[in-house]
């Protein structure tokens, strides 16, 4: 236990499936103490046996800081809540996608944690708010979610989605905690279902099943464009990078081009979201405020030799 006033300085794991077990990887394997909760223990050894065998693999690949029995040793597993969360600076919950099981768990959870402790869902989808509905303010202003690619400890984002009732500082806290085991915190302004990541993933998958359903094309050659072409590039820029280096004048010649032809696209799926000009000016200000055109050049030539450096990578797998 820390003094009393102290800060608490632990991490706390509520759940010890796939992702509680990710989670546990990437803290322990990040310097941090932990301790791993859920409401059947005995799945405890499955999780230890899981855990182990990441840490190995993480190690073989030169991945790992330490031995991986030390790096585990970092990771406790109990079956008491309140001890679980004592202490402990960050509460993640990876409970499943229910919202009641969430309601249930956080509102014991804010009984026990500490006072300044980070309440934070591993939720794929369901908002803050609505977690925190009919809650009291003092279990609201401390709760987000914090939505990780998977596994966390090799897909370095991780979604902070605030609802209006959180207060500010507690985002900042969670944003310090992860970036401290190298990640890459995002904040979600606006809490939509799905947040950023699924809702990305979702576009392409809803467009991928209309191919396959309109004959355009087999699930394998779908893939094939994204693992050859599309998720090659994506892989270390995104999708306004990609559009902005593609084209000479960068963001707003290419909206300029194609922002028709992505309509009628759109309009073929029942979508009508066109890039109205105002749409096009906000994206091209934050844009340029990354990149300059005057760097347009310098960083078309940095995405190629990004692209050379990866492709003998990029093959050996395909082999």
């Amino acid at each position: 236990m820390s003094e009393p006033g102290a800060a608490p300085e632990g991490i706390a794991v509520l759940g010890a499936g796939s992702i509680g077990v990710a989670f546990a990887v990437l803290f322990a394997g990040a310097g941090r103490s932990l301790r791993v909760w859920d409401a059947f223990p005995e799945v405890f050894d499955r999780a230890r046996q899981d855990l182990a065998s990441r840490l190995s693999l993480l190690a073989e690949h030169g991945l790992l800081e330490g031995d991986p029995a030390e790096v585990a040793s970092r990771v406790t597993f109990v079956r008491d809540l309140a001890e679980a969360v004592a202490d402990a600076a960050l509460v993640q919950e990876c409970a499943p996608e229910r919202i009641e099981l969430k309601r249930e768990l956080f509102a014991a959870v804010d009984a026990q944690a500490a006072e300044h402790a980070v309440l934070a869902s591993s939720s794929s989808a369901i908002t803050p708010s609505s977690i925190a509905a009919g809650a009291d303010d003092s279990l609201a202003a401390r709760l987000i979610v914090a939505h990780p690619g998977n596994p966390p400890y090799l897909l370095s984002v991780i979604e902070l989605v605030p609802s209006p009732r959180t207060d500010p500082a507690v985002v900042d806290r969670a944003a310090a905690i992860y970036r401290a085991a190298a990640m890459r915190p995002v904040v979600v302004q606006k809490e939509v279902e799905g947040f950023l990541f699924n809702r990305l993933q979702g576009a392409v998958l809803r467009e991928a099943y209309a191919l396959v359903r309109d004959g355009v094309a087999s699930v394998d050659d779908i893939d094939e464009v994204m693992r050859s072409g599309l998720g090659r590039r994506w892989s270390f820029i995104g999708p306004f990078e990609t559009v902005d280096l593609n084209t000479r004048g960068g963001l707003e010649s290419h909206a300029s081009k194609m922002g028709p032809a992505y309509e009628r696209m759109g309009a073929e799926r029942g979508q009508h979201d066109p890039w109205t000009p105002d749409l096009v000016a906000e994206a091209v200000s934050q844009r340029r405020a990354v990149l300059p055109l005057e760097g347009w050049d310098e960083r078309v030539a940095w995405r190629d030799e990004q692209l050379m450096k990866l492709k003998p990578l990029w093959d050996a797998m395909r082999d």
